[in-house]
């Protein structure tokens, strides 16, 4: 009987664990997502997007300065949104811009 109670006291400390972790991953800055949305746009504006796509290459920039007004007020969950967001608009306007110059 000891046995099962210890095993189910590790089971919910793990499990406690297990969530710490997710929740800190959470509530850390969205570093990589906005470096990738910036990574993003500069591909696409070399690409010529601003010329070739100029609708999306607008909404990723405009994505973009969301994110970086969110995480300044400590809102990472939502910075990651827009972020991610922003790198998927980019990479539109990058294939766009690309097919344009075809």
């Amino acid at each position: 009987m000891t046995d099962v109670r210890t095993r189910a006291r590790l089971a919910t400390r793990c499990a406690a664990g297990a969530m710490l972790v997710l929740l800190a991953a959470c509530a850390s800055a969205p570093v990589q997502e906005m470096s990738d949305a910036r990574q993003a746009i500069q591909a696409a504006e070399e690409a010529g997007a601003a010329t070739l796509s100029p609708d999306a290459l607008r909404d990723a920039k405009r994505l973009l300065t969301s994110a970086e007004r969110k995480l300044q007020r400590e809102a990472y969950a939502s910075a990651r949104q827009d972020a991610r967001e922003s790198r998927r608009k980019a990479a539109e306007a990058l294939e766009a811009a690309r097919a344009g110059e075809d």
